[in-house]
């Protein structure tokens, strides 16, 4: 899936040579244009596959920025997209930024692509971007049993342990990863961070759920899983079941120690991107009316587990980035918003400057 074109300054360069123009004799000095081995060959640095046969399943070089990766999960048994964007320079080995959608998965048209200009933003880093497609309603976890209408969720085993080590070969990454999410995988990347600490350097949650086993937080989850067509109970058994306080991203908040943390979230209150057909806004009154309220209640929600965890995460001594705003509904404006202010948090733990 591409997400946008950019003209590629190689092309810029032979269309002067070509045209006899010498920005040399100009008097403009020009350093060379880094060259991405990728690109420039048409090939993958590698194709691996790992001893539990998870592999780089097939590939399609879209642009000159964009990489469509299909990747076979040994733990779901099918294919994975996997939409990557390449670093402004690739020419040298870059981290990575896994950047997760919301409900639909990135299967639908509520994606950062299509929502937001933080895929434009991200061209001028040197950064890959990792945006998986797929995962709808699943919180990006590990379920115990198989959904009628979900399927297959192993999506935690995926994200920490047969996507990561592909990844780093397939495109010869620096090692270096942070995540962010927002909505429900807002909960799934503090959840991931710590089911496999040292993994993530950085991550940034937008709007997520921070706590998920107390009677608040359970509804909020199981309300978001039936809304998808999802039954909570293949994911971590009925209410009460150990297995939601197990995954409960606040009950085990000290396994987030030594990470850049960046959490933010709004009131619930109307502000500036709650406005009739704005920019960011649900299309007509309706949609308006329903980003309001209903945004606003889910808003709420998320924002005082969201303030639960620097709680606690302060009884922890464990330090963190927080963007708290006194407005803002559970829509895409505030978390492009959001995205920008973390971006020197995600950047640090990534070695990239801010």
């Amino acid at each position: 899936m591409a997400w946008f074109r950019k003209k590629s300054a190689v092309l810029a360069g032979a269309v002067a040579v070509a045209c006899g123009v010498s920005l040399a004799s100009a008097g403009v000095v020009t350093a060379a244009t880094p060259v991405d081995p990728i690109i420039a060959s048409g090939h993958l640095l590698a194709t691996p596959q790992s001893a539990d046969g998870s592999r780089i399943a097939g590939y399609k070089i879209e642009d000159d920025r964009t990489i469509e990766l299909q990747v076979y999960s040994a733990a779901m048994d099918k294919n994975i997209e996997i939409d990557v964007q390449r670093p402004n320079d690739a020419s040298v080995p870059r981290p990575t930024l896994y950047l997760l959608a919301g409900a639909g998965g990135g299967e639908d048209k509520a994606t950062w692509a299509a929502q937001t200009k933080v895929p434009q933003f991200l061209a001028g880093k040197d950064v890959n971007v990792i945006q998986p497609v797929g995962g709808k309603f699943s919180y990006y976890t590990d379920w115990i049993k198989d959904d009628p209408e979900l399927g297959v969720n192993k999506w935690k085993t995926f994200l920490t342990e047969e996507l990561p080590p592909l990844i780093d070969a397939a495109l010869g990454t620096s090692g270096a990863n942070a995540i962010a999410g927002l909505s429900m995988s807002g909960t799934s990347v503090l959840q991931l961070a710590e089911a496999k600490p040292g993994l993530f350097a950085s991550v940034a949650a937008y709007s997520g759920a921070a706590q998920i086993s107390d009677p608040v937080g359970y509804d909020f989850v199981s309300t978001v899983v039936r809304a998808g067509g999802g039954n909570p109970d293949n994911m971590y058994g009925p209410k009460g079941d150990p297995m939601w306080a197990e995954n409960d991203p606040l009950l085990h908040a000290d396994r987030l120690r030594g990470t850049n943390l960046f959490i933010s979230s709004g009131s619930g209150l109307p502000g500036p991107w709650d406005t009739l057909d704005g920019e960011y806004a649900l299309p007509g009154p309706g949609g308006l009316a329903n980003q309001v309220t209903l945004g606003g209640a889910l808003e709420g929600a998320t924002n005082w587990g969201s303030h639960n965890l620097q709680n606690r995460l302060n009884e922890l001594g464990i330090p963190a980035t927080y963007d708290f705003t006194p407005v803002g509904t559970h829509s895409w404006g505030y978390w492009e918003d959001a995205f920008r202010k973390s971006w020197p948090v995600l950047a640090q733990g990534m070695g990239l400057p801010a």
